[in-house]
């Protein structure tokens, strides 16, 4: 599973073109303020029950530890399987976004779904600092790297922190 999440102050979408909707009618507009916005990209490796459970897991801790850190009580979840790798299947992704939705309700958040299976115009506009635009991938069981969870020392006086780690590239 990949998301890319961000602390928006408003997102606003309108269904562009129908890819999956089979010739359905256009869903309403829809928009949603201060919000964590997830893009998230179900991969084929996802399928595995395993694989599923963990990714949910791991999908809810951190969008809540996003919202969190703003104090935010809305989230947008949209499919968006243009992140790179194989694609799980579409029935298996909007059921996976729904039951994520449904975990994210029971724990007080407000949750809006994009039209699933339609290509949308977006309005995005996204808060400022660093941690509102975050990339998360979550393996469908890798063992954790040497050294994961250890937090690392700040850099001496004279060298620069690493960059863009997590985030979004700036263009």
């Amino acid at each position: 599973m990949k998301l890319l999440t961000f602390q928006a102050a408003r997102f606003a979408w309108k269904s562009a073109v129908a890819g999956l909707a089979d010739g359905a009618d256009p869903p309403a507009d829809d928009s949603s303020c201060d919000a964590v916005v997830v893009f998230a990209h179900a991969q084929l490796a996802d399928v595995e029950p395993a694989a599923r459970e963990r990714t949910m897991r791991h999908a809810v801790k951190h969008i809540k530890w996003l919202a969190n850190k703003r104090q935010l009580k809305n989230v947008v979840l949209h499919s968006f399987t243009h992140l790179g790798g194989a694609a799980a299947p579409a029935d298996f992704a909007r059921a996976w976004l729904t039951e994520l939705a449904s975990k994210l309700e029971s724990g007080g958040y407000a949750v809006k779904l994009t039209p699933f299976g339609w290509s949308c115009a977006w309005e995005l506009s996204v808060f400022g600092e660093s941690l509102a635009k975050v990339w998360k991938e979550i393996g469908p069981g890798d063992p954790p790297l040497p050294g994961a969870g250890e937090f690392p020392s700040p850099p001496s006086e004279g060298t620069a922190p690493p960059s863009g780690a997590g985030e979004f590239p700036s263009s």
